[in-house]
């Protein structure tokens, strides 16, 4: 800690050094340990900095040692005293001052404490939802404290980065207009215009579009941004992203002044060297290789198509399906014989069905490159040949395969190769790989709405070779966007925009969005268009994600200082919760239903 911390007469635990051995100094704080060994007791004293040794002795000085026979954990104090080298032996190598401590002269309780709900400590057990009830108590640990400083210190990092490269640091509305294209809005009720609605934006994807046509160039913006979806361990209804905006420029700008931010917060504050530029990935690749548009590129178990080797197969589950234009793929489990049991095998089929396969056919690879197990049986000598060739198979492995369509095959088996690699510990956890996954596709078909749909959103801009494609075979277009995805996580995306409004109008038309829905939904942003906008493109990142994956936590609630569960409630505050009815008369609404309880 730097000395500018000081304040008055205090010091923070943390700003003292060997170098003060002797001085006197008043330190103020919360009782993170009591030890009473008789006529001496034993204090941890935590601050925000750190954890400083305070040594009340009933010999050297009464008065205080009266007074520390009254504190409890997380009593609030003030203590004076000299700072003094601990004796050898009782050093704490796991403290910054873990060889000082403090001579206690005097001492104040400032403030009690009731009996704590659970002990702060690294070492307790405490359910989530109590966790999240006494946040205030939670935030005392020294593991989500750390994060949150290193929250503050990674943000801190953007902002002057991005300051410096030119960026202007915007804030946009978030009482917007409801443009219900992808989840859910959350709708804020409009008490001056009755009957009618703001919503929390989702992104500030418009404005900052609107800005560019502004003329400011460069924009940048630490958001909240706002879903009302299902939640998990990765997501919350509201959450804060790194939003990026640029006038002229294409692609490899985005990813350049990208790549160096990483670089630069890897750097600064891990102090871990990146390999730049990252490796680039095509999306078909991805999808073909690893079964994912997000890859984790930290192991192998590649996905291979066995589809050809396949063709006059007399096994009749991938005959039928190759007749029905399916394909064959597999993956290959290096030393599976050894690892996995046939009920293990059986086990798998369970996971398969989670996953969306219909099933999971495997084979054992023996000596002399035979195979057994499985549906080896309806396996022929030359199809077998082929296909350790292609996998590169040894004795030992063992081969799991998939029939269906490339799509549903892809996808079961890239997940069945991240759930091997977890069970079985293939992923190296001191590995840092960054990728960018590029050229995704414009659309794709939604079973669901039975139409096209964006992959990305409808002002991503299509590549250039497909122009001449979009109305004649819009699915094998590509698009101008860009992943960032880091051990395979995806933890920001973006695109080139058009910024063409005859290009816009056709892509509405595309996704089946009438000129007069358009009008109604993006009339703004579509009027902006045409009043000379240039060329632009951007990225968001996902600062919760990230701050998960640096900080080697299993969910974001653990880097967010006042997070929602997975249901949305937050513990602490009790919110959401019911209102009055003179409230919602104001707002000209009338429940049809008393609200549920919770």
């Amino acid at each position: 800690m730097q000395s500018a911390l000081k304040s008055g007469m205090r010091t923070l635990c943390e700003d003292v050094s060997e170098s003060d051995t002797g001085k006197k100094f008043t330190f103020k704080g919360w009782v993170m340990h009591y030890r009473d060994h008789g006529g001496l007791i034993f204090i941890d004293l935590r601050d925000y900095s750190g954890v400083l040794q305070v040594v009340f002795d009933e010999n050297i000085h009464n008065e205080s040692f009266k007074t520390a026979k009254k504190l409890k954990n997380e009593y609030v104090v003030s203590i004076s005293g000299t700072v003094r080298k601990r004796p050898d032996g009782t050093e704490n190598a796991g403290l910054k001052t873990g060889r000082l401590e403090l001579l206690a002269e005097s001492a104040q309780i400032l403030n009690a404490c009731e009996t704590l709900p659970f002990q702060i400590d690294e070492e307790t057990e405490v359910n989530e939802f109590t966790r999240l009830k006494y946040r205030y108590l939670d935030l005392r640990s020294k593991r989500l404290k750390d994060n949150i400083i290193f929250r503050s210190k990674f943000t801190y990092l953007i902002r002057e980065f991005l300051n410096n490269k030119g960026f202007f640091d915007i804030e946009t509305p978030f009482l917007t207009k409801s443009t219900p294209e992808g989840s859910r809005d959350f709708l804020v009720p409009s008490r001056l215009s009755g009957g009618h609605f703001f919503a929390l934006p989702q992104s500030p994807q418009l404005f900052k579009q609107i800005l560019m046509v502004s003329g400011f160039e460069r924009y940048y913006q630490i958001v909240r941004c706002f879903r009302d979806e299902d939640l998990r361990a990765d997501r919350q209804p509201e959450f804060t992203q790194l939003d990026m905006e640029m006038s002229f420029v294409e692609t490899g700008d985005v990813i350049a002044v990208a790549e160096e931010l990483f670089s630069l917060i890897f750097h600064k504050l891990l102090g871990i060297k990146l390999d730049v530029p990252f490796k680039t990935l095509d999306y078909d690749e991805a999808m073909d290789k690893f079964g994912s548009d997000k890859p984790d590129t930290r192991f192998g178990l590649f996905l291979s198509n066995l589809t050809d080797i396949f063709a006059n197969s007399t096994l009749n589950v991938f005959r039928d399906n190759i007749l029905k234009g399916g394909v064959i793929k597999a993956v290959c489990l290096p030393g599976g014989a050894s690892l996995l049991s046939r009920k293990d095998i059986d086990g798998l089929m369970a996971v398969i069905k989670d996953f969306g396969g219909k099933g999971l056919a495997w084979t054992k690879v023996a000596e002399n490159n035979l195979l057994e197990g499985g549906v080896s049986k309806f396996i022929t000598a030359e199809e077998r040949t082929a296909l350790i060739e292609r996998l590169e198979a040894k004795s030992g492995d063992i081969i799991f395969y998939q029939a269906d369509s490339k799509k549903t095959a892809d996808g079961v088996l890239g997940r069945l190769r991240l759930y091997l690699a977890k069970k079985f510990n293939l992923i190296s956890d001191d590995r840092f790989d960054f990728l960018w996954v590029v050229n995704f596709p414009l659309f794709e078909y939604s079973e669901e709405e039975k139409k096209l749909v964006s992959v990305h959103h409808p002002f991503t801009l299509p590549s250039e070779t497909g122009l001449d494609l979009l109305e004649k075979s819009p699915l094998s277009v590509k698009s101008d966007s860009y992943d960032l995805v880091f051990n395979g996580e995806e933890i920001g995306g973006g695109s080139i925009r058009i910024h063409d409004p005859k290009l816009q109008a056709k892509i509405f038309d595309i996704l089946s969005i009438s000129p007069e829905d358009a009008k109604l939904k993006f009339g703004f942003l579509l009027d902006a268009l045409s009043f000379g906008a240039p060329p632009h493109g951007g990225i968001a990142f996902g600062i919760d994600r990230v701050l998960m994956l640096l900080r080697n936590e299993s969910s974001i609630r653990d880097v967010i200082a006042f997070p929602k569960t997975q249901k949305g409630y937050c513990p602490l505050s009790d919110a959401p919760s019911a209102v009055k009815d003179a409230q919602l008369k104001e707002l000209g609404i009338k429940l049809r239903e008393k609200p549920d309880k919770k």
